[in-house]
């Protein structure tokens, strides 16, 4: 049984369709891409799965459940974590307590327990900190949870959102763009995190514009084009799709031939 299933997913913003009959599946212990031009609905999609958005018609399924309209606070719960396109971190509160923020969605003490420092409270403290200690340790960055977030280089920046992310314990990781803006060590460095967070049971979903990321990375690749999927399948044959070359990457090609010449 799937994970996460997108069936038939349409979404109208007006007159203006983003996605149009979007169907695929990603199963346990993948990491599948999504891929596609600027426009063609990836992060419609990563709002529609996350909550953010309802389908104009279709449905999302996860763990064999409808979620279908279901918000993001209630799929976060249910064991979806996503990253955003655009950075999102407090600056000014150190590394850890960043992370500790994607842990209250598993806090149960009320704002009672909270302002008179009842037990409950603060046995969930402490293991908020405790999880959130455990989430830097899997990205990388045990070594900085006391630095503030906001001296942090941009590489960093992505693996601590990842971080804040894992805070809550997701089945399914949400990677909105995570290599956007990093140098080619960072990109190494961020394949390698995702890479360990699968063998440790973490199911990942991930847009991305640079290609060999993930073409190195990815088990599965989906193809968007204006809202439609074109094409799906192991790198290689995503690869070799005319449509596919057609519709992206041979785009990438003929914008580096210009650019040489």
């Amino acid at each position: 049984m799937a994970l996460l299933r997108v069936d038939k997913v349409t979404k109208r913003f007006g007159g203006l369709e983003a996605l149009r009959e979007v169907s695929f599946a990603v199963y346990q212990g993948q990491i599948k891409a999504l891929i596609g031009p600027n426009g063609a609905g990836k992060t419609t999609l990563f709002n529609l799965v996350s909550g953010y958005l309802l389908p104009t018609s279709g449905r999302v399924y996860f763990s064999g459940r409808d979620v279908t309209g279901y918000p993001p606070h209630r799929m976060c719960g249910l064991g979806v974590g996503r990253t955003f396109q655009h950075s999102l971190i407090f600056e000014d509160m150190s590394v850890l307590d960043n992370v500790a923020v994607g842990r209250y969605s598993r806090t149960r003490a009320g704002l009672l327990a909270a302002f008179f420092a009842l037990p409950v409270h603060r046995r969930e403290e402490r293991e908020t900190i405790k999880a959130a200690e455990e989430a830097l340790r899997r990205v990388g960055l045990e070594q900085r949870a006391c630095d503030r977030a906001g001296t942090l280089p941009m590489g960093e920046r992505h693996l601590l959102e990842i971080a804040r992310a894992l805070a809550s314990e997701p089945q399914l990781l949400l990677l909105d763009e995570p290599a956007a803006g990093l140098n080619e060590a960072e990109t190494a460095c961020l394949a390698e995190v995702v890479r360990r967070l699968r063998a440790d049971g973490v199911t990942v979903l991930v847009v991305e514009h640079d290609m060999t990321f993930v073409m190195d990375l990815s088990d599965e690749v989906v193809v968007l084009d204006y809202g439609r999927k074109i094409a799906e399948g192991p790198p290689f044959m995503i690869q070799e799709n005319e449509e596919v070359i057609k519709a992206y990457l041979g785009e990438e090609l003929e914008d580096e031939t210009s650019v040489e010449s």
